[in-house]
């Protein structure tokens, strides 16, 4: 008589979350998608094992689609550690976030894409957002957020400081480039093709700025491309306020942003 137990089942492999599906073809597709997330060597043992973490998640996400979103919230406990280091204070993230902006340590830029990583944690502890509220290439450029965040706050006060003032104004043609790259990567907000605010066409705003900046990054822009970005500016800072849905307004926050480093090297015209 067989008294011994049955085996155990094989161990199943992962596959691909179906929601992963159009994000790339195969699992070694995911090592580009987060290949600039270069860890920063002189950080400290804590801050390199919380992004790199949030590094893997997201390499992961291909298989969990939920790791994308951990990977921003996981994120944070390394910046909100290097801001309470640096800052030599012990406050909420949203206080901290303010007090390296004003200190000139991050950029404004900066300070709001980590702010909306914030929210996004504290919509989740509320209840109020599920692990899936991200894709998993927003989750990349909110994380880069955080590596970005991280370098800046590991250089000395006064070389931190003026790399912060370079990325918050006329950055060179790799700061434009990054964000353009971003762009490419980040999906149209569902449900918003067709929609208008304020008799502002989003697709038609969207196609106009993407267009500006290539003809920017491919040599600079003529009299006309400036008078027009500067237009498309003044519509983003109209239409942004007024959109009540937070990938949406994320999305078009970012294109308003990489339209004014675009659009930095040029004085707008006095009328």
């Amino acid at each position: 008589m067989n008294t011994l137990p049955p085996p155990p089942d094989p161990l199943l492999q992962p596959v691909r979350d179906p929601r992963a599906r159009d994000l790339v073809l195969d699992y070694a597709d995911m090592h580009a998608l987060v290949a600039d997330l270069v860890l920063p060597g002189d950080a400290s043992m804590y801050v390199m094992s919380a992004i790199e973490t949030s590094r893997e998640l997201i390499r992961h996400s291909y298989y969990r689609y939920e790791f994308a979103t951990v990977a921003v919230t996981h994120s944070l406990f390394a910046l909100e550690h290097m801001l309470a280091e640096r800052l030599a204070a012990k406050e909420p993230l949203h206080a901290l976030i303010e007090r390296a902006t004003d200190a000139g340590l991050i950029t404004t830029a900066l300070a709001a894409e980590l702010d909306r990583s914030r929210l996004l944690r504290d919509k989740l502890m509320r209840g109020s957002e599920s692990s899936a509220a991200l894709h998993p290439l927003r989750a990349v450029a909110m994380v880069r957020a955080v590596f970005d965040a991280v370098s800046l706050l590991l250089r000395p006060p006064s070389t931190a400081e003026a790399t912060a003032a370079d990325v918050g104004g006329a950055q060179p043609d790799g700061g434009l480039a990054r964000l353009w790259e971003d762009h490419l990567h980040a999906p149209f907000p569902d449900g918003f093709r067709g929609v208008d605010f304020d008799g502002v066409d989003l697709v038609l705003l969207d196609a106009d700025v993407a267009g500006l900046v290539q003809r920017e990054l491919k040599g600079g822009l003529d009299d006309s491309g400036i008078v027009c970005l500067w237009g498309r500016i003044a519509d983003l800072d109209k239409i942004v306020p007024l959109i009540n849905e937070e990938y949406c307004a994320s999305y078009f926050t970012t294109l308003r942003t990489m339209a004014q480093v675009a659009a930095a090297p040029y004085i707008p015209t006095a009328t």
